[in-house]
């Protein structure tokens, strides 16, 4: 869905706002100096996450440099190693045989030398001809400027790559008189291409245009900015996190970052600092000229498609040369307050990883759970063919509703009684939609979907569901995952009606879904990944074996649960223990 011009003038006011109190530098976290160093004396376990990956203890953000190295998978994640607010920040380092058991070894990198004495931030993972591993990474210096410094590990016959070195030649990329030495972060994974050169990108802005320069290198050590960015775009704001990639034209297949065979599109995402969410467009990347050029159809800024409409943000891909595919990382940020976080001893969780590839029609991404996840399914429960008439909803017994994965279809016998869409409607996005008419308010041909972290008699409930309209000759179908409803308690928490629009073809008059149900995140896939939205949640009532799932109805047109199978989801063996 694309945002309204005039809420694109309002994030750009804000966004003036924004940087005009912070002395120019754009805040990319509320920063809490008397509370950094507050350690956790306990943790609690309510909304802890079972099947997701987070520490246990603490506060995490951006994934790091993903990897696949010698028979392990590696993550590396922001980490403060002595509270549960932003700050103390380190390279923290997990690893894992499966991307589900994780096991925690010694942060690789932390702030130790004049380039990086006041901050390791986020950056990314090569691996160089000869199966050499190095790290790229945001240091900020002794003057507070944010430069580019690499690591290399200590043994890199290692495979768990346990010790890292931060060689005295950095940094190897400064910001230069032309650059904004507060905003120039998040070095890309770099690529290789025929003219004998390395290339990567360092997302930055100027004034209020967001931009990925691109930089070269012959050695990987000097490094040299083109004349021009790879990508700019006015008033989006600080580019942070930028990620590029190619992607098939046919098939699931990943591709290396590195690939140049002439059947591939590419992908360039941005986290866009202002708004928090990740923003894609899939284009064609110009080699002779270093440019990155949106295909037509492939919207560019707030107005473009999202890899998650929900909690996700600061996401990295790489390429899985072991299963020939491309897995995405991302942060899923609390929804609740520092305080709260404080009291709990730990805030933020990465979603499950996604392998991600590109949809048929060559417009979107489409994005699915790991294959692995599945192996910690436990308890199944099925039902198929279960008419839903207005206003029922049906109770999926036997599975423990607090952390399961639930796969359904919806059968629609017609879509005569879809509404039509007002014209008013336009001037909304698709969150805004959402709570306008979420799923308690009566529709046609929906709301429909499931009920998730549900307490007993619905006072509390997290709806993640489908709603259908006409719009001329075609038809519009609504995702949402609305937490207005999720708990009744009421201060210090964030509770959104997150939503996005499904291009799908309705032609069979089905529509599916996916949710990971985790304690305090749904995460949930739309039409096979078309949609994809997570949400964080704080129920009080709905929480471990007193919580409920239901699928519910509650429009006028009968929906069939043609197949739904739950499974009560089993914790890993390892979790960064």
């Amino acid at each position: 869905m694309e945002v309204p011009k005039f809420l694109s003038i309002f994030m750009l006011i804000a966004y003036l706002w924004v940087i005009s109190n912070n002395n120019g530098v754009e805040a990319s976290h509320k920063i809490y100096p008397e509370f950094q160093s507050l350690a956790a004396v306990k943790v609690k376990q309510l909304h802890r996450t079972a099947f997701h990956f987070q520490p246990p203890k603490h506060w995490i953000n951006d994934p790091n440099g993903p990897m696949y190295y010698k028979g392990i998978y590696h993550l590396f994640y922001q980490y403060n190693p002595k509270g549960a607010v932003w700050g103390n920040i380190v390279w923290a380092h997990s690893v894992s045989k499966d991307l589900i058991n994780w096991e925690a070894l010694e942060p690789a990198l932390y702030p130790s030398k004049p380039f990086d004495i006041n901050g390791c931030w986020s950056g990314s993972a090569t691996v160089l001809p000869g199966n050499k591993p190095i790290i790229l990474y945001t240091g900020v210096d002794h003057k507070e400027r944010q430069v580019q410094n690499y690591a290399v590990p200590a043994n890199p016959s290692d495979p768990y790559l346990r010790k890292w070195i931060k060689p005295d030649n950095n940094p190897v990329v400064f910001p230069g008189p032309d650059v904004n030495a507060s905003a120039f972060r998040d070095p890309t994974t770099a690529w290789w291409s025929n003219d004998g050169h390395w290339r990567m990108l360092v997302g930055s802005r100027r004034k209020h245009r967001g931009m990925a320069y691109l930089y070269r290198s012959r050695d990987f050590m000097k490094w040299t900015k083109a004349k021009h960015p790879i990508h700019s775009l006015a008033n989006t704001g600080m580019w942070e996190c930028p990620d590029f990639y190619p992607v098939s034209i046919s098939g699931k297949n990943g591709l290396d970052t590195s690939f140049a065979g002439g059947n591939e599109k590419f992908v360039l995402k941005v986290s866009l600092d202002l708004t928090r969410y990740d923003y894609y467009t899939i284009g064609t990347y110009n080699r002779d000229k270093d440019r990155y050029v949106p295909d037509k159809d492939s919207v560019d800024g707030w107005r473009g498609l999202r890899y998650d409409y929900g909690n996700f943000y600061a996401s990295k891909t790489f390429f899985d040369s072991r299963k020939n595919r491309r897995i995405l990382w991302g942060w899923a940020n609390e929804s609740d307050s520092t305080f709260d976080d404080m009291a709990k001893g730990w805030a933020g969780v990465q979603t499950i990883p996604r392998e991600v590839w590109l949809d048929g029609s060559g417009k979107q991404l489409l994005q699915w759970p790991i294959e692995e996840l599945e192996t910690l399914r436990g308890k199944n429960v099925h039902i198929s063919n279960q008419e839903l008439k207005k206003g029922h909803h049906v109770e999926v017994k036997g599975v423990t509703a607090a952390q399961a994965d639930v796969e359904v279809t919806f059968k629609l016998p017609s879509l005569d009684k879809a509404e039509k869409f007002d014209p008013s409607w336009k001037n909304l996005d698709a969150e805004h939609l959402c709570g306008k008419i979420g799923s308690k308010v009566q529709g046609g041909v929906g709301p429909f979907g499931l009920l998730t972290l549900a307490s007993k008699n619905l006072e509390e409930f997290t709806p993640v569901f489908f709603r259908i309209f006409k719009d001329g000759h075609k038809h519009l179908v609504l995702m949402c995952s609305d937490a207005s409803s999720s708990t009744l308690k009421t201060e210090g928490l964030y509770k959104p009606s997150f939503a996005g629009f499904v291009n799908v073809d309705l032609s069979d008059k089905k529509l599916s879904l996916r949710s990971l149900i985790d304690h305090s995140v749904v995460e949930s896939f739309g039409a096979g990944g078309k949609t994809c939205i997570t949400s964080r949640v704080y129920p009080t009532l709905a929480v471990f074996d007193d919580a409920h799932l239901y699928a519910f109805n509650n429009g006028t047109e009968t929906v069939t649960v043609e197949k739904l199978n739950a499974w009560s989801m089993k914790k890993p063996v390892k979790m960064n223990s």
